[in-house]
């Protein structure tokens, strides 16, 4: 019995050494990780705040809130300019924020849905960068509940 529990033992010990010998398996041959990355699309800036707006830019505070009422943005009818940030804050409730493509018209470098916001205070802020138009955003766990809003972009 102890030749067999040392056996396996030993086996145990051989697999794990197996697997953790060349860690780069599957990894891409030297000279393509030395080769130029691609470009990545242009994305909008957005993450937990604070970002900070452009030179002449300004900050538009728009609350997450759960009440009575409802599950709401106030504001959720947005004007901003290129170099303004959007500063989504939490008041009450959990929610997050997530930009949708419009039906009608393809637009892309959209900011990825955020993270859901938990704690009051906490933020995500949308440096407006993308070009005029309208853009529409949802609280993706309220939005069948009319948790929607739009951000209008202006010269």
């Amino acid at each position: 019995m102890t030749t067999r529990f040392f056996v396996g033992g030993f086996a145990a010990l051989a697999l794990i050494a197996a697997c953790s010998k060349d860690n780069t398996r599957g990894a891409a041959p030297e000279s393509a990780q030395s080769a130029a990355p691609v470009a990545a699309p242009a994305m909008a800036t957005a993450g937990p705040g604070p970002i900070e707006p452009a030179p002449g830019g300004k900050v538009i505070v728009v609350e997450l809130v759960s009440n009575e009422k409802g599950n709401f943005f106030q504001p959720n009818e947005i004007e901003a300019h290129r170099g303004d940030v959007v500063r989504y804050t939490l008041k009450i409730g959990v929610h997050n924020v997530h930009f949708l493509p419009d039906s009608n018209t393809v637009k892309t470098g959209l900011p990825p849905a955020s993270d859901l916001l938990q704690l009051p205070g906490q933020t995500y802020d949308v440096l407006v960068n993308f070009p005029k138009g309208k853009y529409y955003f949802q609280c993706d766990p309220h939005a069948a509940l009319g948790m929607k809003g739009h951000l209008e972009v202006e010269d």
